[in-house]
Order: C-alpha cells, then sequence, then structure tokens
C-alpha cells in the first residue's frame, strides 16, 4: 500500500484482518513508511540499503511511534535527514543497535571488578570497591552508557557526597581508574576520562590520640568485658602491636612464632611484614585456646573462619570505657603517639608500624623528643651561667605575651 502519509492516512491504517502487522509506504518520500501492529500501535519507520545495487544489504529503523513528539510531518523531516546521512556513507540502524548494546556503568564496573579489582588489589581493597560501588555509584549512574558520562555527572555525583570528603574522594578515584580502564578497552574515546580536572575535598587527618587515664579505663573495660575471648584479644594485640585491623583479624597460628617474639605475616597493606610481638602481647596469644579446625588466632563464628567484623564488640568495649569518639585504628595512632613521646625515632616507630614511606611516620613528629630544642636550651643554659657575676646558672624565666 502506497500512497502519501498524513494524520488522515495514518489515522485509517488498521492491522491486517488476521492480525498481522500492515504498512502504509510514502508515495513521494523512497523507503518512507509507517506500520500498524496488534494493538493499533503504529510507529514511522525507515527503510534503507547500505551501498548500491539490489544485492546491497537492507537495513530497517524505527523512527519512533505515532503521537507526541512524532508526526507524519517531523517523522517525514527525520527521514530526510537520515537519508542524508546515509547519502554520505552512514548506517544510522547500525548506529542505533550499537548504541542499544552499548556498555553501560553497570557493565564496565562488573568488568573492573572481574578483570582488575580481584586480580590486582588486595581483599581489603576489594571490599571497599565494591561497597563504593553498589552504595553510592551504581545507583547513581549505572544504567548510563559509559560513552554518555560527562564531567559533569561526575562532579554532580561527587559534590553530592561532601558531607562525608574521605569517601566522595575515594568515589572519584575509582571512577577515574574504571574510565581509564574504558579509554583501554575501547569504550571511550582517549583522554575523555570525565574525572578529569575535578578537584578532590580537603580531607583532615583524625588522628586521636589515647591519654593514659584512658588507656586505663580502656584496660578496666576490656578486663571487665563479658562472652568470647576473641574480641578482647583482639583489641589488646591492637593496643601493644600498633598493627592494622586487618593484619590481626587475619593472623594465623603457623605465623606466628613466640620464641624470636614476631609473627610474619606473608602480605599487609605494605607487603610482607614481620609483626613484633612485645611481651604484654605474647602473653595475650598464649592465654588464647586454638580451636581445632581453625587456623586463625582471632576466631569468627562460622567454623574454620576468622573473625570479619570486630566494631560491634568494639562499641560495647569503648561505651563502657567512655571513649565513644575513638576508632579501631586510633589505637594504632595510640601505640605510635606513646612511642614518640618516649623518644624513639621516626625511622624505628615507622618499621614497627610496617610503613613504607618516611612521610607516613612524619606525623607523629610533633610528638618527638627535639634534640635541636634540647641542644639549644643546654647551648644557652652555659650562656646564661656564665652572664652571671657568681658564675651560678641564672634563673631563666620564659618569655609571657604582652596582654
Amino acid at each position: 500500500m502506497r500512497e502519501k502519509i498524513t494524520k488522515r492516512a495514518v489515522n485509517a491504517l488498521t492491522p491486517t484482518a488476521d492480525g498481522r502487522e500492515a504498512v502504509l509506504w510514502d508515495a513521494e518520500l523512497k523507503g518512507f513508511g509507517c506500520r500498524v501492529q496488534r494493538g493499533n500501535v503504529k510507529s514511522y519507520i525507515l527503510h534503507y540499503r547500505v551501498g548500491s545495487g539490489r544485492g546491497a544489504p537492507l537495513r530497517k529503523l524505527t523512527i519512533g511511534r505515532h503521537g507526541s513528539p512524532w508526526t507524519p510531518d517531523s517523522a517525514r523531516a527525520e527521514a530526510k535527514k537520515l537519508l542524508g546521512r546515509i547519502e554520505e556513507g552512514a548506517d544510522p540502524a547500525s548506529d542505533k543497535s550499537a548504541r542499544r548494546d552499548a556498555p553501560t556503568v553497570t557493565d564496565i564496573a562488573e568488568r573492573f571488578l572481574a578483570e582488575h579489582v580481584e586480580a590486582k588489589r588486595k581483599t581489603s581493597t576489594a571490599t571497599e570497591y565494591r561497597r563504593l560501588l553498589s552504595k553510592v555509584i551504581l545507583p547513581v549512574l549505572g544504567k548510563r552508557k559509559v560513552a554518555d558520562i560527562a564531567r559533569a555527572d561526575i562532579a554532580k555525583l561527587h559534590h553530592a557526597n561532601r558531607a562525608t570528603p574521605y569517601q566522595a574522594n575515594r568515589v572519584l578515584a575509582v571512577l577515574s581508574k574504571m574510565f581509564n580502564l574504558a579509554e583501554r578497552w575501547g569504550l571511550r574515546s582517549d583522554a575523555s576520562n570525565p574525572c578529569r580536572h575535578i578537584e578532590k575535598f580537603a580531607e583532615r587527618k583524625r588522628e586521636r590520640m589515647l591519654s593514659p587515664a584512658e588507656l586505663g579505663r580502656l584496660g578496666d573495660a576490656l578486663a571487665a568485658h563479658c562472652g568470647s575471648p576473641f574480641p578482647v584479644a583482639a583489641i589488646k594485640l591492637l593496643v601493644f602491636t600498633g598493627a592494622r585491623l586487618g593484619e590481626v583479624l587475619g593472623m594465623r597460628w603457623e605465623w606466628v612464632d613466640f620464641e624470636r617474639g614476631e609473627a610474619r605475616l606473608p602480605d599487609s597493606k605494605s607487603g610482607a611484614k614481620t609483626l613484633h610481638l612485645p611481651p604484654p602481647a605474647l602473653e595475650v596469644l598464649a592465654g588464647l585456646e586454638r580451636q581445632d579446625g581453625n587456623a586463625f588466632v582471632i576466631v569468627g563464628h562460622k567454623p574454620g573462619a576468622a573473625m570479619v567484623n570486630l566494631e560491634k564488640p568494639w562499641r560495647a568495649i569503648r561505651k563502657v570505657a567512655e571513649l565513644d569518639d575513638v576508632r579501631l585504628h586510633d589505637l594504632r595512632h595510640a601505640f605510635a603517639s606513646v612511642a614518640a613521646s618516649s623518644g624513639m625515632g621516626l625511622p624505628i616507630i615507622g618499621k614497627m608500624l610496617g610503613h613504607s614511606q618516611p612521610a607516613t611516620t612524619h606525623r607523629y613528629a610533633h610528638l618527638a623528643a627535639d634534640p635541636v630544642k634540647d641542644a639549644a636550651a643546654a647551648v644557652a643554659a652555659k650562656i646564661a651561667a656564665a652572664m652571671t657575676s657568681s658564675g651560678k646558672q641564672a634563673k631563666v624565666e620564659p618569655l609571657r605575651g604582652r596582654r
């Protein structure tokens, strides 16, 4: 059936008697038509061949359904535009199909986790990446096409998480790596990473130190804790060794050497590491009962497994100790701060903590004894003594600011 496609002609178009689709082809614009399907659903279509000759492959493209916004006139105008592109060598139907099948952010997130994170990152890092993707990134961007994500989309997501600047910056880092890989996989053009030039939020390092009185309250709370001995042991090991939480929870008995007072960890955040176990830590370990079939020092609820979450017992213990603002990671800071204030050198502290970069240990420099200050005080004392008529050391009054 062929006649000029008008509103009246489209309204009169009905399916065939047996319910199959019927097509009205336009008498003026070759390949342009309107089809009606079961349920009286009408759509504007365009058929064309890629290349020349009758043997050229036929392409079928749906412009859109009849009704707002598509009318006979607007559909005809779109068909003319498409035919103009086809004359120039384009293939709109294939482009539309490719776009329909183009990967979404969810698609590359799954590939990112499988090919990059699982293969090249530590378990703890992989767990955090999954959390950020499932809780923060994919609910917002998951259904979007990878090629469509623009810098404005990333900036909006980053800004939406401004209340938690550390998390917002980690989200930005994960997305940046994902889009770098998308370029490498050929899913985006080179140098198109939408995370570029987005400024990170300032992060205030939180270093909560514990005073001797607070450490005393923590000791009392641990002694009074009822229930499994393993959470108490884990917390004591964190305090006595300065270890990271994952190092303590993942520790196996086979790594512990009581004679040498150390645990040789095959892997940690900074690689293989020797965790030094001072006498209080060894006493904690000696008091733990080993469970048959479980290689872990700090056992969990599941048979043969390690404890995976210390937060719940820690919240109960710190509440008793009146340390509600203290995190488990702050126990590592407490170990380091006591070492620094006791006059230990920063290189030694860095080795005990397993820091790979000296700059990481330098945060405790303000707590360490300052030999330059001590030397200056000694020199000034001798000068002051020489300047007194009796040769005795003069009393040095501290400077007071103006009132």
